[in-house]
């Protein structure tokens, strides 16, 4: 009787460290939403493409000919440039929009500018657009993962 008690108790004690660990691991909805991979060679010169990460919108310019290149906040991919930021407003947290035309991103709210590079060039805005954590892999962007590229834009490499 004492031997069956025993088991039972073991096994029950057994089954409640695993659910407690189980506790503490992260959702996979929480894994997955750290990184968010974006193949850049379907990408033609000049476009723009948003995409999700972390709940932000995350922007990527491939740079045509005519545009001005950023030594400071450019990555080069390739032969291709590309400028990558989160699409929003520094001043008050709105999404700019962008307007090929004028190779700007304007923000509706107080009519704030940024630059192709994210720079802030009018209005409100304190500060550039924020550079997410980014590596390149072959001809793919990997958001939240900080490789070589994005530690040298930021000045950490």
């Amino acid at each position: 009787m004492g031997m069956t008690l025993g088991g039972i108790a073991a096994i029950g004690a057994g089954a409640s460290l695993y659910a407690m660990k189980k506790s503490w691991d992260p959702l996979p909805s929480v894994i997955s939403a750290g990184f968010t991979t974006v193949d850049l060679s379907p990408m033609d010169s000049g476009e723009l493409r948003t995409v999700e990460w972390r709940g932000k919108p995350v922007y990527i310019l491939k740079k045509s000919a005519d545009m001005s290149k950023c030594a400071d906040r450019d990555v080069q991919v390739g032969n291709d440039d590309y400028s990558v930021g989160v699409q929003i407003c520094t001043h008050l947290g709105c999404i700019p929009s962008y307007i090929p035309a004028n190779q700007v991103f304007k923000c509706a709210c107080h009519g704030g500018e940024f630059d192709a590079c994210g720079k802030n060039t009018f209005g409100p805005p304190p500060s550039p657009m924020e550079i997410p954590p980014f590596k390149i892999d072959g001809n793919k962007l990997v958001l939240g993962e900080e490789g070589p590229e994005y530690l040298r834009l930021v000045g950490k490499a």
